[in-house]
């Protein structure tokens, strides 16, 4: 693991948070402190509970992905990790916490970084088969979308990477960013995860990578997940109609027809995504940094990032993070509503993925229109009947 001085983005620091000067007095015990003294102490430092943090060495110790050595325990080498990653640290303020050298610090990251991507793919579970209930258990939603199993979208992740490589990975904002297409459920878990890809790349590149490599994305028979407008309309994955969407619309928006409505309540379904987002950047914040790492490490990162936000939600799904983006499951209403013109995306992209492109037969796609308008004039019907039509001229 390297450390750069020149890393300066007003999200790393290159010291311990003044909240923990007090604890940082006593070095390497530091880590004994905190699981022995109140819980919340444990999750402020190593942003999960303490027999969440226990249950997860006691994992990696029985696989033998971990061990402990003469002078590190496992649980002071994950809490190195967690603490790095759940603070944006530099190894400079590791070192003034954990009295450690830089190398044994840097060592230890990445034994640990390895160990947690040798389970991440156990921590990754596929779609089930049942309705979740977020869906089942609303009116808005059920029966119209009982076979959606969650929503994908993608991200994009701040990287740093040497100047004669920056040109592919300047996104068209001009910054330098990894895009990562995520797939979650409607728990707030990911399904799957694809990072490494240049932020120049399209969505719809990322996106047919995602189908087609070896370890691709899985859906169900007969199942789709909700997809946002810069993906295609295909089996599998469900997009908005090409008319203005929102991100979340307006409180007093009246749909005027069926595609209007299955526009509105599309969008409500796929907020989901932005709230899981939110939590793994709240949890994680070195996801908002270039950490000056080698790339293959910054997009490890990523990936283990998301298999322990996956972790912590099955060991501990009221965890305080997690109780902040599962509020008002599904706002109705935002004061400023971002506007979107959903476009169809082209299907003759060139995929820069080693695999072969996927490409959808003719048949295949009137069939995934179809399945759209059939959701969308069901949807429509039974509104229509609940609201009479002169309530929105």
């Amino acid at each position: 693991m390297e450390s750069s001085e020149e890393e300066n983005d007003g999200v790393s620091r290159n010291h311990v948070p003044k909240e923990l000067i007090r604890l940082a007095s006593n070095g390497a015990k530091f880590v004994d402190e905190v699981l022995n003294g109140q819980n919340e102490c444990c999750l402020e430092s190593f942003r999960m509970d303490k027999h969440v943090f226990y249950k997860l060495c006691n994992i990696l110790q029985a696989k033998g992905l971990l061990r402990h050595t003469n002078r590190i325990k496992i649980e002071e080498q994950l809490a190195i990790f967690v603490f790095i990653i759940g603070h944006n640290l530099r190894t400079r303020a590791v070192q003034e916490l954990f009295r450690y050298s830089g190398e044994t610090i840097s060592r230890h990251f990445n034994h640990v970084l390895n160990a947690i991507m040798s389970i991440s793919l156990e921590l990754f579970q596929p779609p089930g088969l049942v309705v979740p209930s977020e869906i089942s258990e609303d009116p808005r939603f059920y029966p119209y979308f009982k076979d959606c199993v969650g929503v994908i979208d993608g991200i994009h992740v701040p990287v740093t990477v040497g100047v004669d490589e920056q040109g592919p990975f300047r996104n068209k904002n001009g910054l330098l960013s990894q895009n990562i297409l995520a797939a979650c459920s409607f728990d707030l878990k990911f399904h799957y995860v694809l990072a490494g890809w240049e932020g120049s790349a399209t969505d719809f590149q990322v996106f047919n990578s995602a189908i087609t490599r070896r370890n691709k994305l899985q859906v169900p028979e007969g199942r789709y997940y909700i997809v946002d407008s810069k993906y295609p309309n295909v089996p599998g994955f469900v997009a908005p109609y090409s008319i203005p969407y929102y991100k979340e619309f307006p409180s007093d928006f009246h749909p005027q027809d069926a595609r209007e409505l299955f526009n509105q309540r599309h969008s409500l379904l796929r907020n989901v995504i932005d709230r899981t987002f939110g939590a793994l950047k709240a949890r994680f914040p070195i996801l908002m940094s270039a950490p000056s790492y080698p790339l293959q490490t910054q997009v490890k990162l990523v990936v283990a990032a998301c298999a322990l936000h996956n972790f912590i939600r099955n060991e501990k799904p009221d965890d305080w993070i997690f109780k902040m983006y599962e509020h008002s499951s599904f706002p109705m209403e935002e004061s400023e509503p971002q506007l979107e013109m959903a476009v169809e995306p082209k299907m003759d992209v060139e995929s820069q993925t080693q695999a072969s492109d996927h490409t959808f037969d003719s048949e295949e796609v009137v069939h995934a229109s179809q399945l759209r308008n059939s959701i969308a004039a069901e949807m429509w019907n039974d509104f229509i009947q609940d609201f009479p039509p002169c309530k929105f001229h």
